[in-house]
C-alpha cells in the first residue's frame, strides 16, 4: 500500500510537471516565468526544450507502466531496469542518427560535396539502423522475460500510446517555443 502511494505521488508530480512545462512554454512575454536552465534549452528555442519534455515524459511513462501493465511489486524493479535500458538504447541511437543526417546535410549544402564521404556517411547510417533494430529487439526481449503474455501485449499497446502522447507534447512545446520566440523582441 505504501509503495502504491509513493508511485501515485510521483506519477501525479510528473503529470503536474508535464502540464507546467506546456504552460511555461506558452506563458506570455509580459508574465514572469521561470526559465529553463540554459544547458537544457536549445539555443534557438527559448524556454522548455523538447528534450526536457521527453525526459520528463520518459519518467512519467515508467510510472504509468506498472499501473497499466499491472506489474507486481516484486517484478517492477526488473522491469524498470530493462525499460530504462530500452529507452536509453532508443535515445542513443536516435541521437546518433540525427548527427549522421546533420553531417550529410552540411556536406550537401557545401560546395562540391565529396561523394566518397557521403557514401561513408550513408553506410554508417545503414549500419546504425540495422544495429538499432537489433539493440531494440534485445531490449524488448529482456522486458518480455519479466512479463507474462498478456502484459507483453499490453506493453506493445502501452508503448504506442505513450509514443503518440510524447510526440504530441514535444510538438506542442516546439510550437509554444516558436510562438514565444516570435513574440519576444531580440535582445541587444
Amino acid at each position: 500500500m505504501r509503495l502504491h502511494l509513493v508511485r501515485l505521488i510521483v506519477s501525479s508530480s510528473l503529470l503536474v510537471g508535464l502540464s507546467a512545462v506546456t504552460v511555461a512554454a506558452q506563458t506570455k512575454p509580459g508574465r514572469a516565468a521561470k526559465p529553463a536552465p540554459p544547458a537544457a534549452a536549445a539555443p534557438s528555442e527559448p524556454g522548455v526544450s523538447p528534450g526536457d519534455v521527453q525526459r520528463m515524459f520518459d519518467a512519467y511513462a515508467v510510472m504509468q507502466a506498472q499501473e497499466q501493465l499491472k506489474i507486481s511489486d516484486d517484478k517492477f524493479a526488473q522491469f524498470l531496469t530493462r525499460y530504462k535500458a530500452l529507452q536509453e538504447v532508443r535515445r542513443k541511437n536516435q541521437q546518433e542518427h540525427g548527427r549522421l543526417v546533420v553531417d550529410m546535410r552540411q556536406m550537401l549544402n557545401g560546395p562540391n560535396p565529396d561523394e566518397a564521404q557521403l557514401k561513408e556517411k550513408m553506410k554508417a547510417l545503414q549500419d546504425l539502423d540495422a544495429r538499432t533494430i537489433t539493440d531494440a529487439r534485445k531490449a524488448v526481449d529482456a522486458i518480455d522475460q519479466v512479463l507474462d503474455v498478456k502484459q507483453q501485449a499490453k506493453f506493445r499497446v502501452f508503448e504506442e500510446a505513450m509514443e503518440r502522447r510524447k510526440l504530441e507534447l514535444v510538438t506542442r512545446a516546439r510550437q509554444a517555443n516558436r510562438q514565444k520566440a516570435q513574440k519576444t523582441p531580440p535582445t541587444q
